[in-house]
């Protein structure tokens, strides 16, 4: 191997780990802004009902309905950072767990591999 190789792999992993950095802030950032604004529409949630304790629970339904959306997006998230960062979260405790275990080192449950469906029902 030449030192021209040994140049080329140092680059491309020194591309590889700038772009997973650049991934994981980005991440960072989108959960971010969801937290923010399911805040915001808890809020609004509050000032419709307080401006009128009567009206149709069907309308406070959509907003809610944007909540339980934005969790589901943020759980998705945080799965995906934590697969960028090779862990895995325990359903139970929510201890980080390395990437090839199979149980939570802290309480012992097994961390199965995470669906696309685990991210729509929640």
């Amino acid at each position: 191997m030449s030192i021209i190789d040994k140049f080329g792999d140092v680059s491309r992993t020194i591309n590889d780990k700038t772009k997973s950095v650049a991934e994981i802030s980005n991440l960072k950032n989108k959960i971010l802004y969801e937290e923010e604004r399911i805040v915001e529409i808890f809020a609004d949630i509050g000032k419709k009902y307080y401006k009128n304790p009567n009206e149709d629970p069907a309308n406070l339904k959509v907003l809610c309905d944007d909540i339980d959306q934005r969790r589901r997006r943020i759980k998705k998230m945080k799965f995906e950072l934590n697969s960028l960062k090779g862990r895995r979260v325990c359903p139970k405790c929510n201890a980080e767990v390395a990437e090839g275990f199979q149980f939570c080192g802290r309480c012992g449950t097994r961390v199965a591999d995470i669906m696309e469906e685990d991210f729509m029902n929640d």
